[in-house]
């Protein structure tokens, strides 16, 4: 899009200064970024975004997600004494209409934030960033532990619903669209071995056992930013807040930042747990949320890493079935690729379950 549109699109929200250039940022793999930058130096500069609404078909519920989010936090830290708050938080800049987003003529949803300066973001994963990031998402769900009013709307419906996935899965097979099980039934066997274990947390949670929090629903290191001294800044990307397991933000890092290999490693022999990340996210993360866990949620983390694991295994074998319709590949066997590296990753959490769950427990005495 040319910056003249742009320009003409963030004079729909309520700023400061006058606006000197927006430029493409990051590459996010759903939404669109822009860095906008302001005149005169004092002025604030801001992130522009342009939502993908057919992810989140519900923007208005999404923004308001956002806004509760954040809110929330700066009150407790500015409680906490916490200084530079608008570093410490997401700000979203209302549009002049008074809404949290603008809709443009062609219906692309368009939303504002302040731009968080000298702050970084690291995507190698390393155990000492493990465990400031463990502190950073276990702050994060401390804060939000008490957010008042109606649960948060499900920006995605079932995104972690282990009972949803496996339904979509069993459909993947029964059409078998591209004519992939014959040659891949003995995965589509592996995944049905391990279903009733892995539908676990659904039927805690019905039976009262496992309360739904809130959670970010993905907890990669990229997600949060630091200063240039190395502490964390604040939480960031956070278009997933919504209802679920602390157990499966606990797993989603791990099956991300814990990972020897690559998601889609063509080598399974790369691919492994790294116990020295496991325990120091581990470390951080209970540091900031054991003073709010029950004793349930704490003794599954461990199993969360499993089942975040076994979980993505099944979309990308679903969607490899189904002829490579949701996931963007690099070449026709690139879901399978991706679904033998996230097996291989769930054994070797098999193996290590019993260490997993020894480090859980030791982190929290």
């Amino acid at each position: 899009m040319e910056e003249y549109q742009l320009k003409s699109i963030i004079d729909r929200f309520d700023t400061e200064g006058t606006v000197k250039s927006v430029a493409p940022l990051g590459a996010g793999h759903i939404n669109d970024s822009y860095k906008v930058l302001t005149t005169p130096d004092s002025a604030a500069d801001y992130v522009l975004q342009r939502i993908n609404h057919h992810i989140f078909r519900n923007v208005e519920a999404l923004q308001n997600n956002i806004f509760r989010v954040t809110e929330h936090i700066r009150k407790k830290l500015s409680e906490r004494g916490v200084a530079n708050l608008q570093d410490r938080v997401l700000q979203l800049i209302p549009a002049k209409n008074g809404k949290l987003f603008y809709r443009d003529e062609d219906g692309n949803y368009w939303r504002l934030l302040y731009f968080i300066p000298n702050s970084i973001s690291y995507e190698e994963v390393t155990p000492a960033l493990s465990e400031q990031a463990g502190l950073a998402f276990g702050d994060f769900q401390s804060m939000l532990a008490d957010l008042p009013g109606e649960p948060l709307a499900e920006t995605i419906p079932n995104f972690h619903n282990m009972e949803s996935r496996l339904a979509t899965f069993r459909q993947a097979v029964k059409d078998n669209k591209a004519q992939r099980l014959q040659k891949t039934q003995q995965m589509a066997d592996e995944i049905e071995k391990r279903a009733e274990e892995m539908c676990l947390p659904e039927r805690l949670h019905r039976e009262g056992q496992l309360p739904k929090r809130i959670n970010h629903c993905d907890t990669k290191v990229n997600n949060v930013l630091f200063d240039k001294s190395g502490n964390v800044l604040c939480v960031v990307d956070l278009d997933t807040v919504m209802p679920g397991y602390v157990l499966s933000d606990f797993g989603d890092f791990m099956r991300t930042g814990a990972n020897t290999g690559a998601e889609d490693d063509a080598n399974p022999d790369n691919i492994s747990l790294n116990m020295d990340i496991f325990k120091a996210y581990t470390k951080g993360y209970l540091a900031k949320a054991k003073s709010f866990l029950l004793p349930v949620e704490i003794d599954h983390l461990a199993f969360g890493a499993k089942l975040l694991t076994y979980m993505q295994t099944v979309r990308f074998f679903a969607d490899y079935l189904d002829g490579d319709l949701y996931y963007k590949i690099h070449s026709p066997e690139h879901n399978w690729i991706r679904t033998i590296a996230q097996f291989k990753l769930l054994q070797d959490m098999e193996n290590k379950y019993d260490l997993m769950r020894k480090t859980v427990a030791d982190a929290i005495k």
